[in-house]
């Protein structure tokens, strides 16, 4: 009987909820497979691959604008070796990223996409650009290549952690995509455009960490480290700095890039470059955790500005 009575007046048994340890996990737990590759593979970050095209459009004379199809082969190795670097570093990235308020999100961080699928869509990635390398021929494409596969390599695995090291190793990488598309077009570019692509990508990259250490706060350097190095003053004065000294090496270019007929066009195309760095410097001024891709790509202003410089740097090849 005093058993019976104690187990009637126990205390009931509840399930105890499970917890998410990953804020916006439930979301990403849903993707299907081929969305969870897709987004993995940073569909945002190809436009950067258009590098390629830079130096045979530059190098047009007249209209003719040589080795269309070899940059095109190039714009796809860079596009399959960029995805697999992605994939890779999202997999060894994992665990820091289940940490940050917007990469927790991830596939691979958020358990959407295994690991192991991730690698291995890293090694078909890495086959596919090998082979449409091979099909160009070209030597120096192959070396901007590997040369771009093992700075990234070495970046994700020590570089990244080293102040301003790591800025110069993530701008060579925007630069080595221009060498690659020149080398696959067969177009020999001028000192002064290797220049300018180096400025203009060492630009992004410390826009990107003047918005990092602006949108993070205090907590910046747990999710990446190289930022305790950096200062947001500091920070603003080099992207100032920059864009300053590229606006000096495009109007170099354009007064002595070899096109006599075409110095005049050139030299047109820096005020809506200059309108696009200013509109560019007030974006990042603002301490936001937006990707500065998208500052680039989804600004009305700023959209303005490149699409004038574009329409204006392709009729200086095609007049």
């Amino acid at each position: 009987m005093s058993q019976h009575r104690s187990m009637s007046t126990s205390a009931p048994v509840l399930p105890v909820p499970e917890l998410d340890p990953i804020p916006g996990a439930v979301q990403a737990a849903g993707l299907s497979w081929p969305r969870a590759v897709l987004r993995t593979s940073r569909p945002r970050q190809w436009p950067k691959n258009l590098l390629v095209f830079a130096a045979p459009v530059a190098a047009a004379d007249r209209g003719r604008i040589e080795g269309l199809g070899g940059a095109l082969t190039a714009f796809a190795v860079f596009t399959l070796a960029s995805c697999a670097i992605y994939f890779v570093n999202d997999v060894a990235d994992a665990e820091r990223d289940r940490c940050h308020p917007v990469k927790c999100t991830r596939p691979v961080a958020s358990g959407a996409l295994a690991e192991r699928h991730a690698l291995g869509v890293a090694v078909a990635c890495l086959l596919l650009s090998a082979t449409a390398a091979l099909t160009v021929g070209s030597a120096g494409l192959a070396a901007c290549v590997i040369g771009y596969l093992v700075l990234t390599v070495l970046y994700s695995t020590t570089l990244k952690h080293l102040p301003v090291l790591e800025l110069s190793v993530l701008a060579s990488g925007f630069v080595l995509r221009a060498l690659g598309g020149a080398a696959a077009a067969d177009v020999a570019p001028s000192g002064w455009f290797v220049l300018v692509c180096s400025l203009g990508a060492l630009l992004v990259a410390i826009s990107k960490r003047y918005t990092e250490l602006a949108g993070l706060g205090p907590a910046a350097g747990r999710h990446r480290p190289c930022l305790r190095g950096y200062t947001p003053a500091g920070l603003r004065r080099a992207q100032r700095a920059v864009s300053v000294a590229m606006i000096g090496a495009y109007l170099s270019w354009a007064l002595l890039n070899g096109s006599p007929w075409a110095v005049g066009w050139h030299l047109v195309t820096v005020l809506p470059l200059a309108a696009a760095l200013l509109r560019f410097d007030r974006l990042t001024e603002r301490a936001t955790m937006a990707r500065v891709e998208d500052l680039i790509i989804r600004d009305g202003p700023m959209l303005g500005c490149e699409l004038v410089w574009l329409v204006l740097f392709v009729a200086a090849g095609t007049t």
